[in-house]
Protein backbone atom coordinates (compact mmCIF):
# COMPACT_ATOMS: atom_id res chain seq x y z
CA UNK A 1 0.00 0.00 0.00
CA UNK A 2 3.11 2.18 0.67
CA UNK A 3 3.80 2.93 -2.47
CA UNK A 4 0.21 4.31 -3.51
CA UNK A 5 -0.12 6.28 -0.19
CA UNK A 6 2.11 8.23 2.12
CA UNK A 7 2.70 6.83 5.41
CA UNK A 8 0.96 9.87 6.82
CA UNK A 9 -2.66 9.25 5.01
CA UNK A 10 -1.88 5.82 6.42
CA UNK A 11 -1.72 6.28 9.57
CA UNK A 12 -4.43 9.10 9.19
CA UNK A 13 -6.85 6.37 7.77
CA UNK A 14 -6.07 3.86 10.56
CA UNK A 15 -6.69 6.41 13.34
CA UNK A 16 -9.62 7.99 11.49
CA UNK A 17 -11.11 4.29 11.53
CA UNK A 18 -10.53 3.88 15.74
CA UNK A 19 -11.87 6.68 16.34
CA UNK A 20 -15.01 5.75 14.17
CA UNK A 21 -15.48 2.49 15.71
CA UNK A 22 -15.09 3.75 19.52
CA UNK A 23 -17.29 6.56 18.49
CA UNK A 24 -19.70 4.34 17.07
CA UNK A 25 -19.53 2.21 19.61
CA UNK A 26 -21.06 5.03 21.81
CA UNK A 27 -23.11 7.11 20.03
CA UNK A 28 -25.52 4.62 18.20
CA UNK A 29 -26.72 2.47 21.30
CA UNK A 30 -27.55 6.15 22.74
CA UNK A 31 -29.59 7.30 19.97
CA UNK A 32 -31.35 3.86 20.14
CA UNK A 33 -32.30 4.23 23.56
CA UNK A 34 -33.60 7.37 23.57
CA UNK A 35 -36.31 6.41 20.56
CA UNK A 36 -39.80 6.62 21.53
CA UNK A 37 -41.52 3.09 21.28
CA UNK A 38 -43.74 3.71 18.11
CA UNK A 39 -40.71 5.48 16.15
CA UNK A 40 -40.69 2.90 13.28
CA UNK A 41 -44.66 2.22 13.44
CA UNK A 42 -45.66 3.87 10.14
CA UNK A 43 -49.27 4.22 12.02
CA UNK A 44 -47.94 6.95 14.22
CA UNK A 45 -47.11 10.29 12.38
CA UNK A 46 -44.10 11.81 13.01
CA UNK A 47 -43.55 15.48 13.92
CA UNK A 48 -40.35 17.16 14.08
CA UNK A 49 -39.89 20.06 14.61
CA UNK A 50 -43.23 21.33 13.76
CA UNK A 51 -44.07 24.03 16.54
CA UNK A 52 -40.79 25.92 15.91
CA UNK A 53 -40.37 28.89 13.21
CA UNK A 54 -40.77 27.89 9.24
CA UNK A 55 -37.20 29.30 9.09
CA UNK A 56 -35.87 27.00 12.21
CA UNK A 57 -37.74 24.29 10.86
CA UNK A 58 -35.84 24.63 7.71
CA UNK A 59 -32.24 24.92 8.54
CA UNK A 60 -33.22 22.08 11.03
CA UNK A 61 -34.43 20.22 8.04
CA UNK A 62 -31.30 20.97 5.86
CA UNK A 63 -28.72 20.08 8.86
CA UNK A 64 -30.36 16.64 9.61
CA UNK A 65 -30.40 15.48 5.96
CA UNK A 66 -26.65 16.14 6.19
CA UNK A 67 -25.76 14.15 9.50
CA UNK A 68 -27.65 11.60 8.07
CA UNK A 69 -25.58 11.70 5.21
CA UNK A 70 -22.60 11.47 6.57
CA UNK A 71 -24.00 8.60 9.24
CA UNK A 72 -24.85 6.59 5.74
CA UNK A 73 -21.79 7.26 4.10
CA UNK A 74 -19.84 6.16 7.86
CA UNK A 75 -22.03 3.30 7.91
CA UNK A 76 -21.03 2.46 4.39
CA UNK A 77 -16.97 2.82 4.99
CA UNK A 78 -17.57 0.52 8.50
CA UNK A 79 -18.42 -2.21 5.97
CA UNK A 80 -15.05 -2.50 5.07
CA UNK A 81 -13.29 -0.70 7.92
CA UNK A 82 -14.24 -1.81 12.17
CA UNK A 83 -17.51 -0.41 13.02
CA UNK A 84 -21.08 -1.04 13.41
CA UNK A 85 -21.74 -0.34 9.30
CA UNK A 86 -25.32 -1.58 8.90
CA UNK A 87 -27.06 -0.10 12.68
CA UNK A 88 -24.65 3.10 11.50
CA UNK A 89 -26.41 3.06 8.21
CA UNK A 90 -29.95 2.90 9.87
CA UNK A 91 -29.28 5.75 11.69
CA UNK A 92 -28.27 8.02 8.46
CA UNK A 93 -31.40 6.56 6.69
CA UNK A 94 -33.59 7.45 9.21
CA UNK A 95 -32.24 11.20 9.96
CA UNK A 96 -32.33 11.72 5.77
CA UNK A 97 -35.84 12.68 4.27
CA UNK A 98 -36.84 10.81 1.27
CA UNK A 99 -39.89 9.30 -0.49
CA UNK A 100 -41.03 5.92 1.27
CA UNK A 101 -38.22 6.37 3.96
CA UNK A 102 -40.94 5.53 6.87
CA UNK A 103 -41.76 1.92 4.53
CA UNK A 104 -37.84 0.91 4.18
CA UNK A 105 -37.07 1.77 7.50
CA UNK A 106 -40.03 -0.31 9.03
CA UNK A 107 -39.38 -3.05 6.53
CA UNK A 108 -35.11 -2.98 7.62
CA UNK A 109 -36.25 -2.69 11.80
CA UNK A 110 -38.74 -5.47 11.35
CA UNK A 111 -36.49 -8.13 10.49
CA UNK A 112 -35.85 -10.01 13.85
CA UNK A 113 -32.74 -10.50 14.08
CA UNK A 114 -32.05 -6.74 14.31
CA UNK A 115 -35.54 -5.77 15.91
CA UNK A 116 -34.52 -8.43 18.78
CA UNK A 117 -30.77 -6.88 19.18
CA UNK A 118 -32.39 -3.48 19.61
CA UNK A 119 -34.84 -4.73 22.24
CA UNK A 120 -32.52 -6.39 24.21
CA UNK A 121 -30.50 -2.97 24.04
CA UNK A 122 -33.72 -1.38 25.01
CA UNK A 123 -34.52 -3.60 27.68
CA UNK A 124 -30.85 -3.17 29.25
CA UNK A 125 -31.38 0.26 29.57
CA UNK A 126 -35.26 0.21 31.00
CA UNK A 127 -36.77 1.36 27.90
CA UNK A 128 -39.78 -0.20 26.45
CA UNK A 129 -38.96 -2.36 23.53
CA UNK A 130 -39.74 -0.97 19.85
CA UNK A 131 -42.91 -1.40 18.23
CA UNK A 132 -42.99 -1.70 13.88
CA UNK A 133 -46.43 -2.01 11.49
CA UNK A 134 -45.98 -1.93 7.73
CA UNK A 135 -49.06 0.20 6.44
CA UNK A 136 -52.07 -0.08 7.77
Amino acid sequence: MEPHFSHEVLWSLFVLSIVGFIGSLIVIPFILVRLPPQYFDVRYPRTWMKEHHPVLRWIGLILKNVVGVVFFLAGVAMLFLPGQGLLTMLIGLSLVDFPGKRRLESKLIGQATVLRTINALRHKFGQPPLTVAGDP
